[in-house]
């Protein structure tokens, strides 16, 4: 979310992290894993520069938008929940370091969601994962 426009950075911020998202995002993963390699990556000099940019990405290839829609998610949802996800994953973890404070923007009861449900998600994100632009 560092590179959004302030704008997307704050939506993402703002964003709250929920039981029903969170099984739509479950799904969103499940459905999207036989088209892995079709989701668009950032791997071009032009990279999105918004929310909205990256949707239209996904929304592109037929297949990823259709997975989506088929686990009741909008691509831009998808986005949002991935990188509330990462936000808060961060914040966690400066949470546990030495003096650790939450983070500007964060808040804590994404923080909280984020660690009762931080073993599905990394395991979510093992699916999710996408090839380096460089194995491509």
């Amino acid at each position: 979310a560092q590179n959004l426009a302030d704008g997307d950075a704050q939506e993402v911020a703002d964003y709250v992290l929920t039981e029903p998202a969170m099984k739509k995002y479950t799904q969103a993963v499940r459905n999207l894993q036989p088209f892995t390699g079709q989701v668009p990556q950032n791997c071009d000099d032009e990279s999105p520069k918004s929310l909205n940019d990256m949707a239209t990405r996904m929304d592109a290839v037929p297949q990823v938008k259709s997975a989506l829609r088929g686990a009741g998610m909008t691509s831009r949802e998808y986005l949002l929940f991935s990188l509330s996800v990462f936000h808060n994953g961060m914040a966690a973890w400066a949470l546990e370091q030495p003096g650790g404070k939450l983070p500007p923007g964060a808040k804590m009861t994404n923080v909280n969601f984020y660690r009762a449900h931080e073993a599905e998600l990394k395991k979510l994100g093992e699916f999710s994962r996408q090839p380096d632009c460089d194995n491509r």
